[in-house]
């Protein structure tokens, strides 16, 4: 399996970030790491190996990058205001950078975004921002309402990075088109504590004519192990 890695300074981010290829061709897929992690997480906990075949034989292409949840959401030594708007230039980042580069790298149209916990709530919103971008989104117990990390602040800024908000007053014909055009998985435990944002905003986007899967898992489902499972189970599309 090919494997690269790559690091930059990031304009969007004024820092150097860093991230991992996997694979040669297919589907391009951008997956977000788990509260504060890294770029490497990924590989070392199994989730590339769970697609291993999909990589091998040119179906999907992986594109693990890097976190700054320390410096926005989980840095509490910030005002609430600061941290959104430092996510808000997260968000820039694979928009302007990684997806760029994965357009120079592979010349495949379709477009997944994908990531367990932390991640999962990165992957909803980038996909469900940029649904002209996007083709999948898969979100594995992943948070869809990102307001308590906010400690009671609001502004447009979280409002335009919170699933469960921006949905709810979306009524642009246009983009409710092209969201009714992705491919939307929700898998969540159904004693996970996130359970109750995906269903709604499962229900949210059903509201809006937006098609999506919730998959409820049996117990807390909020592990790697769980997730090895529901990668390849998932990736592909719903059944």
């Amino acid at each position: 399996m090919r494997r690269e890695y790559h690091r930059w300074y990031s304009p969007c981010l004024n820092r150097e970030m860093e991230l991992l290829v996997f694979g040669h061709a297919g589907a391009r897929v951008i997956a977000f790491p788990t509260s504060m992690g890294r770029y490497f997480d990924w590989e070392n906990r199994g989730l590339v190996r769970a697609i291993g075949e999909h990589l091998y034989n040119g179906w999907l292409q992986l594109y693990c990058v890097d976190s700054i949840d320390s410096e926005s959401w989980y840095d509490h030594a910030k005002r609430p205001a600061d941290r959104i708007a430092r996510h808000q230039q997260y968000d820039d980042y694979p928009v302007n950078e990684v997806v760029p580069l994965s357009h120079v790298k592979n010349a495949d149209p379709f477009l997944i975004a994908t990531g367990a916990s932390f991640g999962g709530y990165h992957a909803l919103s980038f996909g469900l921002k940029h649904p002209d971008l996007t083709g999948r989104v898969l979100s594995m117990s992943g948070l869809a309402d990102v307001k308590s990390f906010a400690d009671g602040y609001y502004d447009q800024t979280l409002y335009f990075n919170n699933p469960c908000d921006f949905i709810a007053g979306e009524h642009d014909p246009a983009r409710l088109e092209r969201l009714r055009a992705i491919d939307i998985i929700m898998a969540v435990g159904r004693d996970d504590r996130l359970y109750d944002s995906n269903q709604r905003l499962s229900e949210t986007l059903w509201s809006k004519g937006v098609g999506n899967a919730l998959r409820i898992w049996d117990g807390f489902a909020h592990d790697w192990p769980v997730w090895e499972k529901m990668l390849p189970l998932y990736i592909g599309g719903h059944d």
